[in-house]
């Protein structure tokens, strides 16, 4: 009795251990979640799979506004227009919704989004990604989630 006493002891410490970390921990770029904060990493133009978590009153680059599945899901992959337009239909809406701003007047803060990539295309990835950022590029400290 005691030896499972213990292993739930220790498995308890690891989840608890994950859940006060996580926000400080790198993560898979794919696992993101409306609400999360991270850096952008640098190159971020490019193939991104990592991201740095950060806890929203802490300094961070960017807070992810939305996470859906790129709709129509053809075996075809997208066009960059195909891309634009389904971030202009789903992306600013969910900003807008999430901040309480109107991103058309909006100065402080833009949209940038993380797509499939051609070959996670084929293997079914679908998840677009889209998170709030500085105009201006400078460190947010914290969320931009209305109040």
């Amino acid at each position: 009795m005691r030896s499972i006493g213990i292993r739930l002891g220790i498995v308890a410490v690891v989840v608890i251990a994950f859940v006060v970390l996580r926000p400080f921990l790198s993560g898979n770029a794919g696992g993101l979640s409306v609400g999360d904060c991270f850096d952008v990493p640098a190159g971020a133009g490019e193939t991104v799979s990592d991201v740095q978590h950060h806890p929203c009153t802490e300094s961070h680059g960017a807070e992810v506004v939305f996470v859906g599945e790129f709709k129509p899901a053809t075996s075809i992959y997208p066009t960059d227009e195909e891309f634009t337009n389904f971030g202009k239909a789903n992306c600013v809406p969910a900003f807008n919704a999430y901040t309480g701003l109107d991103f058309e007047t909006a100065t402080t803060y833009d949209i940038e989004p993380f797509f499939p990539t051609a070959d996670g295309w084929t293997k079914g990835d679908r998840k677009v990604i889209c998170f709030a950022v500085r105009a201006d590029n400078a460190p947010m400290t914290t969320s931009v989630k209305k109040s």
